[in-house]
């Protein structure tokens, strides 16, 4: 029972004090854990305090780099600009010397005009002062002859003047007459012959519209996005093709207005596109512009290759070619350039190949007769001579050079090519419907022809035929003989060549009719 007691306390007595040993050995272990928690906590702040520092001197290094490049690009700007106020300072600064010179030089020049204007009035003083002298003089000798011819000076002058006339006009009559029957006997016949064979081979064309193109759309809701806000499109597209756009209460339908029919198709063309697209704003009016040039410019070369193809014209410099397809959106009086030069080639080649001579050359020369009219820059000669430099710089042959030149009479005719490509113009250009002639002044002059025929002594009636191309004059049998009709007619000719403008040639027919007439009662 002692023994018991004794286990059991000593057993209580070893619980209590391993009790004891467990709490002391927890209590120590939870305070090591605790530093050692401290100890990383404060490495971790450590750590990320250098981290923050060494990315804040980064961000430092570089917002200090971003700040130099921007200071260098400013400074660089500021120099160029600089550089170009100082260019243009001294431009000016030029300009101002020039200018001051040139006053100077002008200044010089008025004192010089003064100078000379005052010896010019002496000068006529002068002369006016001899002059009188010399009317007394002269009046006094008229005086003295009028007495010893027992005629005053305006009779005598009346006297004379009827006497040579009256002879001049007989003997010019006869000359005229003797060389018109024989040039009539030899040349009129197969002139005719040519002429008309050659125009009847040849296909014509009428004369068409050369100043404006409709462009038609579906409604005037597109012609509201072409106009833009303000007439912001509007004005965009007139700066970027150098035509007007007019824009009016005509439905469904704007006016394209321009002289140069080029101007005129980009700007159709352009509209087309953009309308189709549907984006319509300056920027893409410009971009649009731009490609359609670029695809006229590649169809004025396609043009040009064609027509030398279809007319058999072989070695023609590529810069021609390119001028030939500019014919094509050119006019002359409303007739198109291109078909009027095709027109003078055929006809130049069937008429030299009826007179014998080298179609083929014939052909080129009418070809590029009119090559001065499309000249890409503006030129103060007249459109034959800059032709004819132009075929000069491109090598062509000398006969077609001369008769680009002398086509309009320019320069003088060295070869038969020559007059055959200058009646060929004439024949393409002044036959009915050709070129567009306002209705007003076609009229006035088929009047002003009648009328300058019908002042002559002894025209009954005057009736213009055939465009204006014939003259038929009725005369009065009576009053007018033959010979005198002959003469009628020549005065007739020659009064129209100094007193109208016509394109071509007037055939003048006096016609004399004898009638006798008597009554059976």
């Amino acid at each position: 029972m002692g023994i018991s007691i004794y286990i059991i306390i000593s057993g209580a007595i070893g619980v209590l004090i391993g009790g004891l040993l467990a709490g002391l050995f927890i209590k120590n272990n939870s305070k090591k854990i605790e530093e050692e928690a401290r100890e990383r906590a404060k490495s971790l702040i450590r750590e990320a305090e250098i981290t923050a520092e060494g990315t804040k001197k980064d961000k430092i290094l570089e917002a200090k780099e971003k700040y130099l490049k921007l200071k260098s690009d400013f400074e660089e700007e500021v120099g160029k600009k600089k550089n170009i106020l100082i260019t243009n300072e001294n431009k000016l600064k030029q300009r101002e010397q020039i200018l001051s010179k040139e006053m100077e030089h002008v200044k010089r020049k008025e004192a010089e005009l003064d100078s000379k204007k005052e010896n010019l009035n002496a000068q006529l003083h002068a002369v006016q002062i001899r002059k009188d002298e010399l009317d007394k003089v002269t009046h006094q000798r008229i005086t003295d002859l009028e007495k010893v011819a027992l005629l005053t000076r305006e009779e005598a002058r009346e006297q004379l003047i009827e006497m040579l006339k009256d002879e001049a006009a007989t003997k010019a009559s006869s000359h005229i007459k003797d060389i018109l029957d024989q040039a009539k006997l030899s040349a009129t016949k197969q002139a005719k012959k040519i002429v008309l064979d050659t125009i009847q081979r040849t296909a014509t064309e009428h004369a068409i519209e050369n100043c404006v193109s409709v462009f038609n759309i579906e409604s005037d809701d597109v012609k509201g996005k072409i106009i833009g806000r303000e007439g912001r499109n509007i004005r965009a597209l007139e700066a970027a093709t150098g035509v007007e756009i007019v824009v009016d209460d005509t439905p469904e339908a704007i006016i394209i207005s321009g002289f140069d029919p080029v101007r005129r198709e980009i700007a159709r063309l352009a509209l087309h596109r953009l309308v189709q697209d549907g984006r319509i704003h300056p920027a893409r009016i410009e971009e649009v512009v731009a490609k359609t040039e670029k695809n006229i410019d590649e169809e004025i070369i396609e043009i040009g290759e064609r027509t030398c193809i279809d007319l058999g014209i072989h070695g023609l410099h590529p810069e021609l070619i390119k001028m030939v397809g500019r014919m094509r959106f050119r006019s002359s009086y409303g007739q198109n350039l291109l078909q009027h030069s095709r027109e003078v080639a055929k006809l130049c080649a069937t008429m030299a190949a009826e007179m014998g001579f080298n179609a083929k050359l014939a052909r080129r020369a009418g070809l590029l007769h009119d090559i001065g009219k499309v000249y890409p820059e503006e030129a103060e000669l007249p459109h034959a001579i800059l032709g004819m430099e132009l075929a000069k710089k491109h090598k062509e042959h000398p006969e077609v050079i001369n008769a680009i030149g002398a086509h309009h009479d320019e320069i003088e005719m060295t070869s038969m090519l020559s007059p055959i490509v200058q009646a060929c113009d004439a024949i393409s250009g002044s036959r009915p419907g050709a070129r567009r002639e306002i209705m007003d002044s076609y009229i006035k002059r088929l009047k002003d022809l009648e009328d300058l025929a019908l002042s002559f002594e002894g025209v009954n009636k005057c009736f213009a035929m055939q465009a204006g191309r014939e003259l038929r004059v009725l005369v009065d049998a009576d009053n007018v003989n033959d010979n005198t009709a002959g003469n009628l007619s020549f005065e007739i000719s020659q009064k129209i060549e100094k007193e109208m403008q016509y394109p071509g040639q007037i055939k003048i027919t006096v016609i004399r009719e004898m009638r006798s007439v008597n009554y059976a009662k």
